[in-house]
């Protein structure tokens, strides 16, 4: 009697048939977002011919270019705050000595990533509608601040998965040699440190130009960001406009990301 083969992860009958079903339901509707940006007609759903249409109102719209320019602000601030901060925990996690509570630490920079952004949300539009209240300001400061905190583990995972993967050995010996710890950190530890920061400033920045939920909380009156604003105009009368905003910031998310892998893959 034959023996009966064993299992072999690298056949899994079906597998490849629910891989492909499933990437065509993620990816069949932005391609069909990014076809009809291109629609010379008004309808969403009907074509009518190729035109560069929408994208001359969108390029155009007043609105757009100051939900654009609000935005590009924002997300800016928002990665060059959070990855500050981002680097400074990722020295304090992965260059001290073991100490009680690390993975308490860990776990609350990571909170972000962890908890249902709604409820960051509503947390956050809580604590500075009481700060609105007792100072009177209502500027953007609030969206900045929001945005960084909220980006911070984003940026703080490359930088830190970059700490652990570089050897030690050059800045051990920078230290016999007596450099102080900002010799050390300004001359050994930030030059190959360099493309983990950067892809995590990208990733920060992504994520705060993409942003709808802490945004829509957070915002105050005529401060609409360009994402929170598309979902205005839905609310309204839904046209390929919204559709070409949708692909000009799908292929800037699309450069950032393939960057980010670019730059998290670079050796030493």
């Amino acid at each position: 009697m034959a023996e009966r083969a064993g299992f072999s992860i690298h056949r899994q009958p079906g597998f490849t048939a629910i891989a492909m079903l499933c990437f065509v339901l993620l990816y069949l509707p932005i391609i069909l977002l990014v076809i009809y940006s291109f629609n010379a007609g008004t309808s969403i759903a009907i074509w009518e011919g190729f035109s560069w249409r929408w994208y001359q109102s969108a390029w155009e719209n007043e609105q757009v270019q100051e939900a654009t320019v609000r935005s590009l602000v924002i997300a800016l601030w928002a990665s060059v705050i959070s990855t500050s901060v981002a680097v400074l925990a990722a020295l304090a996690t992965t260059r001290t000595r073991k100490f009680k509570g690390q993975s308490a630490v860990f776990a609350m920079i990571n909170q972000p990533l962890m908890v249902p952004e709604i409820v960051t949300a509503v947390a956050l539009l809580i604590f500075f509608a009481m700060i609105k209240v007792a100072t009177g300001y209502t500027g953007l400061m609030y969206l900045i601040i929001a945005h960084s905190a909220f980006c911070i583990p984003f940026a703080y995972l490359p930088i830190r998965a970059r700490l652990q993967g570089m050897d030690l050995s050059l800045e051990q010996a920078a230290a016999d040699l007596y450099a102080t710890p900002f010799q050390v950190f300004r001359r050994i530890t930030l030059p190959q440190l360099w493309p983990g920061i950067l892809a995590g400033a990208m990733l920060a920045f992504v994520i705060s130009l993409d942003d709808v939920v802490i945004t829509e909380f957070v915002k105050s009156a005529g401060q609409d960001t360009l994402p929170t604003y598309m979902l205005g105009q839905l609310r309204r009368v839904v046209t390929p406009e919204v559709n070409a905003i949708s692909t000009a910031l799908l292929a800037i998310s699309v450069v950032m990301v393939i960057a980010f892998t670019v730059l998290s893959k670079m050796k030493n």
